[in-house]
């Protein structure tokens, strides 16, 4: 079902003009998005703020600006996670209609989700599960990642994993994946924050303030820095003959790369990262997960749209646990 809209309505948005601090993230009107035939619109009534959007607005290092736009962002209206209700669909969609409830995630190559409405691919998003609200279906982000690498090491029912972050959103996703695999979890997490790994399914919990998980005498399938903080060199001890390490993050002068180019040139396959993947059915995969009981969002801060550069802020601290929700809309 569709419904007459006026082209270019303006709509209020978290708009990025150019590169640099949380300060240049301004609400202000801006055009409605274009309904396309493929395409469904969606009244956002919930979004985040992560580490790609921060590293988005940040553009560093300076080579990220090949894929983000070299002189100003490619685009102007940031924020990946998307849930709400549909507004209306395009031509060639049957699967939705108006007044759905919806939960994505949004192309990096065209306007996001911080804004009252978007719109995405109809392969992009899926219907909320029964019982799930707007504020706890926005998990697809740090969950693409931790998939990404999940499916990139092959994990296996039985394998041993330790995920080093797995308070953040990708840490937390990666565990309750993992767990679900069947793989027995090691959870490496800061004090405060044990109780919440246990509840995730993590078989064991390092607090790694009082302890050095890499001299523990331990050994694993899998070691996975979820943060970006650690490195190949500082956790290879943990491997087992033929482990792998993985990583999310580039890490310090773009090593987790490097090392992965060389471990792939030289066949060892010591050290991956995940190569990009395709945002179409993935909603669809985590709401079989979700209506499974295997998975969840684990909720930080929650921020209306009108301060969203203050969540900007906070994600950048880099002390965030699980995902930062911006409430656009009421509930």
């Amino acid at each position: 079902m569709t419904r007459a809209r006026v082209a270019q309505d303006p709509m209020k948005a978290a708009v990025v003009t150019r590169y640099g601090s949380p300060d240049l993230v301004r609400v202000r009107d801006a055009p409605e998005p274009a309904l396309g035939a493929a395409d469904v619109l969606i009244r956002v009534h919930a979004t985040t703020v992560n580490r790609t959007d921060c590293g988005e607005l940040r553009a560093h290092p300076f080579f990220m600006r090949l894929f983000y736009g070299l002189h100003r962002p490619n685009r102007s209206i940031f924020g990946l996670d998307v849930a709400g209700r549909v507004e209306a669909v395009g031509a060639s969609i049957r699967s939705f209609t108006a007044g759905d409830r919806v939960f994505g995630m949004c192309s990096s190559r065209r306007n996001g989700a911080h804004a009252e409405f978007v719109c995405v691919p109809e392969t992009a998003v899926a219907a909320m599960p029964v019982g799930i609200r707007f504020d706890e279906a926005v998990l697809c982000e740090g969950a693409f990642y931790a998939d990404a690498v999940l499916r990139k090491i092959n994990l296996q029912r039985g394998n041993r994993i330790l995920i080093y972050g797995a308070s953040g959103a990708i840490g937390t996703a990666m565990v309750q994946l993992a767990k679900a695999a069947g793989a027995e979890v090691t959870a490496v997490v800061a004090t405060p924050l044990l109780d919440l790994a246990k509840s995730l399914g993590a078989t064991r919990v390092v607090d790694y303030r009082r302890e050095d998980f890499t001299r523990s005498g331990e050994t694993f399938d899998f070691v996975v820095d979820a943060v970006g903080k650690i490195s190949y060199f500082h956790c290879r001890r943990l491997l087992n003959p033929g482990g792998k390490f993985a990583a999310t993050d580039m890490g310090p002068w773009a090593q987790n790369v490097l090392l992965a180019v060389w471990s792939s040139i030289t066949r060892s396959h010591r050290v991956v990262m995940p190569a990009p993947a395709r945002i179409d059915g993935f909603a669809n995969y985590l709401k079989r997960r979700m209506e499974a009981g295997e998975l969840r969002a684990v909720v930080d801060r929650r921020y209306p749209l009108s301060a969203i550069a203050d969540a900007y802020r906070y994600v950048e601290t880099g002390r965030k646990t699980g995902i930062v929700v911006i409430n656009v809309a009421a509930d």
